[in-house]
C-alpha cells in the first residue's frame, strides 16, 4: 500500500459540472492542469499523450473507463492508470460550487495503491442438481444439458407429464440436508427414487428410501421453498431464482452453462490463530464471530479439537460480520484491509479540511447497490450535500470499530452507513458497533447521532435522509497514522477522540458485549491459582514468578470472558468500559500475598492466607488429630513426603523383612544349644 502523487486529468463533462481550476489546483495540492471539456472525446489526444509519457496518472472520470482502457491497449501504454468518480459523487449536486475540497479528497485518495486479497480456487466439471417440483425444472435442467452434466431431483412431484424421451435422469426426493460450496456440494435425500419408465400419464417413481447420498458441483433450486443454505446469496454455486420469474430463471441459466473449470474467489478474511480468544483448554470464551457469520462458514474450536474458531474461505461469503465484531483482529478483512481502510480515510479527511472542507460526513456504501444509489441521486435528483463524501467498501457489514471510530478521529463529524435492504438480516455486528460507538462518544461529550444506518433501496429515501442529518459539532481531526493492529489503531482512535472532547472523563460505561472492559476480582475469595493468567489469551492478566501476585492491563482486555470461565472460585467477573487512564496502559495488581515458608525447609510455597485458612478448617477434624499430620500441611510438597516416610505410620512399611540365614548361623545354633543342655540337663 503505497501513495504517491500523481498526474490529473479532469474536465467538466461537456460543462455540466461547475469545477473551478484555480482553487481545484490549489485544493489538491498539485498542478491538476487544464481542464478538459470533453476529455473522453474531443480531448483525448490528451489522455494519449499521457498515456504515453509512462507515468502513473488518474483519470476523473469512471464512466468512460472501458474507452480509456481500449485506448491504452491500442497505443501499447503500460502506464499506470486509476478512475475515479468526482461527477456523480461531487459535480453533479445542487451544492456543486460547494464541492471543490470533496473533489480534491476523492482525488487525493485515488492515489493510494490497494494491495489485493489473496485467492482461493474452486474447480467445477459441471455436474450439476436441478431441483424442484415440476415440468419447469425439467425443461431448466434440458436447457442446461447441452453444457452440463444434468440430473432432476423432483421433490413430491404431483401430475408432472413423463417425458415423451428419457433424455434427462430424473428422480423424487426431498433434500434434508445440504453442505459444500462449488465443485463440493453434498446432499442427503429422503424417499430417494428413480422415475418409472413405464409411467403412462403422471410420472411415477420405484419405491423411495431414506438417507441417500450425493455430490455435485452445481444446484438449481427451483423448488420454491426455504433455502438449502443460510445466507444462500452469498453460497458459490448455489442458484436459487424465483420459480415465478421467467426473465430471472433464463438469466441464471445463461450464468450457469459457465459455470465449468476453475474459478477464484478473494480470500475475504486473513485469520490469526494466535490472537483467538474463543476457547482455552476447553473453556469457552469469545463467539461474537460465531453469532454473526450468516453463511456457518465458522466452525467453533470444540468440533475440531483446538482453540480456536476455524473460517472456511470457501464457504465465506465475504459480509466482513466476523471482521467487524473481532475484539482482537484474529479475524481480519483482507478486501481491502482494515490498515488500507484507516489509510484511505486519513487521505480523505486530511485532504478534505486542508482545501477548507468543513463537518465532512463519511458515507460508508459498498461497490454495487451503493454506487447505483449515488447514481441515481446524481441524475434525477438533488445530488450528494457538499459535505457527504462517499467512501466505497466490498462490504458494508465489514464496518466495525476501526472504521467508525478511525473516521470520527481523522475529522469527520458523522459516519453513515448505507445498507440495502436485502442484508438486513446481516446487521446485527454493525449494530453492536454503532450502538458502542454513540455511548463511547456521548460519555465524552460529544452529541448523539454521530453514527447513521441508512437501511435503504429508495434514492429519494436515502437523499432526504443525508440533507436532514442532525447538526452536529465538528471534531477536531487527527494525523496519526494506523501503526499496528486493530487494537493499536483503536487506542490511537480513541485516544484522540478523547484528547479533544468536549467533556473528557476518565472512564465511560460501556454495554455488555463491548471489547473494552476491566477484569473484578473478588479478592476475599481469590486463592491466586492463576489459573485465569493461563486461561487469558490477549496477556492481559499477569502473574509473577517470585511471589503470589494476580496483575491485569486493562488495554489488553477484550472481554471474551476467558478468565471468567476458567475461574474455579468463581470470583471474576467482567466490567465493559473504556478506561482512558495512563493506569490502563499498565499492570495494575489485582491481588497479592505473602508466600507460606515451609515450616521443616523455609522454602516458600502457597500463599500465607491459604495456607493459615486450610490449616484452621482442618484444625478438629478426625483424620487431622494427630499433630503431625497438620504440621505436614504446613510443608512443601517435598518435607511433606521426607516427613511422612520418616513418622511411625509410615504408609508405605509392611511386615519385617526375615533376617538371610546362613549354614554358620545354623550350626551356631546348634552348638549353642548342645552348651546349653550339657549345662543343664533338664532342658530338652
Amino acid at each position: 500500500m503505497t501513495t504517491a502523487q500523481r498526474r490529473i486529468l479532469a474536465c467538466t463533462c461537456r460543462g455540466t459540472m461547475p469545477l473551478d481550476e484555480k482553487a481545484l489546483n490549489a485544493a489538491c495540492g498539485q498542478a491538476v492542469g487544464t481542464l478538459h471539456t470533453e476529455l473522453c472525446r474531443a480531448g483525448i489526444d490528451s489522455f494519449r499523450r499521457a498515456a504515453a509519457e509512462g507515468n502513473p496518472f488518474i483519470v476523473a472520470c469512471t464512466q468512460e473507463a472501458p474507452l480509456f482502457t481500449e485506448v491504452m491497449e491500442e497505443d501499447g501504454s503500460d502506464a499506470a492508470l486509476t478512475f475515479t468518480n468526482i461527477r456523480e459523487q461531487a459535480g453533479w449536486s445542487e451544492q456543486a460550487r460547494g464541492a471543490t475540497p470533496k473533489m480534491a479528497a476523492l482525488l487525493a485518495e485515488a492515489m493510494i495503491e490497494i494491495e489485493p486479497a489473496s485467492s482461493v480456487t474452486l474447480k467445477s466439471e459441471g455436474v450439476c442438481l436441478v431441483y424442484g417440483r415440476d415440468e419447469q425444472a425439467i425443461e431448466a435442467a434440458r436447457q442446461l444439458s447441452a453444457r452440463l452434466d444434468v440430473t432432476v431431483l423432483l421433490d413430491r412431484p404431483q401430475g408432472v407429464l413423463p417425458p415423451r424421451i428419457m433424455d434427462l435422469p430424473i428422480f423424487q426426493g426431498s433434500i434434508v440436508g445440504a453442505k459444500g460450496h462449488l465443485g463440493a456440494f453434498e446432499i442427503m435425500v429422503n424417499n430417494y427414487a428413480p422415475a418409472d419408465p413405464s409411467s403412462r400419464q403422471v410420472l411415477a417413481f420405484e419405491p423411495g428410501k431414506n438417507g441417500a447420498a450425493s455430490q455435485c458441483d452445481l444446484i438449481l433450486d427451483l423448488s420454491g421453498g426455504a433455502p438449502l443454505f443460510p445466507s444462500h446469496e452469498r453460497r458459490d454455486g448455489y442458484f436459487r431464482p424465483d420459480p415465478g420469474n421467467p426473465a430471472a430463471l433464463q438469466k441464471m441459466l445463461l450464468e450457469m452453462t459457465d459455470m465449468v473449470g476453475e474459478f477464484t474467489k478473494p480470500r475475504y478474511v486473513d485469520f490469526r490463530a494466535d490472537l483467538c480468544a474463543h476457547s482455552r483448554s476447553k473453556q469457552i470464551g469469545c463467539t461474537r464471530c460465531l453469532d454473526v457469520c450468516p453463511a456457518s462458514a465458522i466452525t467453533p474450536g470444540a468440533a475440531l479439537g483446538i482453540d480456536t474458531v476455524s473460517i472456511d474461505p470457501y464457504l465465506c461469503g465475504g459480509c466482513g460480520a466476523c471482521h467487524s465484531v473481532c475484539p482482537t483482529g484474529a479475524a481480519s478483512y483482507a478486501m481491502p484491509s482494515g490498515a488500507a481502510i484507516l489509510t484511505r480515510l486519513r487521505s480523505l479527511l486530511t485532504t478534505y479540511r486542508e482545501a477548507g472542507g468543513v463537518k465532512p460526513v463519511i458515507l460508508v456504501h459498498d461497490e454495487r447497490s451503493g454506487a447505483e444509489m449515488i447514481s441515481m441521486m446524481a441524475r434525477f435528483g438533488r445530488g450528494l450535500p457538499s459535505n457527504v463524501i462517499p467512501f466505497a467498501v466490498n462490504e458494508v457489514t465489514q464496518t466495525g470499530l476501526d472504521l467508525l471510530a478511525g473516521a470520527l478521529a481523522y475529522g469527520a463529524s458523522q459516519v453513515a452507513v448505507l445498507v440495502s435492504p436485502a442484508k438486513r438480516g446481516e446487521l446485527t455486528g454493525l449494530a453492536q458497533q454503532a450502538g458502542i460507538i454513540e455511548t463511547a462518544m456521548s460519555g465524552l461529550g460529544y452529541d448523539s447521532g454521530r453514527v447513521a444506518v441508512l437501511v435503504e433501496d429508495d434514492p429519494d429515501a436515502v437523499e432526504a435522509a443525508l440533507y436532514s442529518l442532525p447538526a452536529v459539532a465538528a471534531i477536531p481531526g487527527g494525523d496519526f497514522l494506523a501503526m499496528g493492529g486493530k487494537r493499536s489503531s483503536l487506542t490511537l482512535a480513541f485516544g484522540h477522540l478523547h484528547d479533544v472532547a468536549p467533556a473528557p472523563v476518565d472512564t465511560v460505561q460501556l454495554a455488555a458485549g463491548a471489547p473494552f472492559g476491566a477484569v473484578v476480582v473478588d479478592v476475599e475469595g481469590c486463592t491466586l491459582c492463576l489459573s485465569c493468567v493461563s486461561a487469558c489469551p490477549t496477556g492481559a492478566l499477569h502473574d509473577n514468578e517470585d511471589r503470589p501476585f494476580l496483575g491485569f492491563q486493562e488495554d489488553a482486555c477484550v472481554q471474551c470472558g476467558l478468565c471468567k470461565n476458567t475461574c474455579p472460585e468463581q470470583v471474576i467477573t467482567l466490567s465493559p468500559r473504556l478506561n482512558f487512564t495512563a493506569a490502563a496502559r499498565s499492570v495494575q495488581p489485582l491481588k497479592e500475598e505473602e508466600p507460606y515458608h515451609c515450616v521443616r525447609c523455609s522454602k516458600p510455597f502457597g500463599t500465607k492466607g491459604s495456607v493459615e485458612r486450610i490449616v484452621a478448617k482442618l484444625e478438629g477434624h478426625s483424620m487431622f488429630a494427630d499433630p503431625a499430620a497438620l504440621e505436614r500441611i504446613k510443608m512443601c510438597q517435598d518435607c511433606r513426603v521426607i516427613a511422612q516416610f520418616e513418622g511411625p505410620a509410615n504408609p508405605m512399611a509392611g511386615k519385617p523383612r526375615p533376617l538371610t540365614r546362613t549354614t554358620d548361623d545354623y550350626l551356631r545354633e546348634r552348638d549353642e544349644a548342645e552348651t546349653a543342655k550339657k549345662d543343664d540337663p533338664t532342658k530338652v
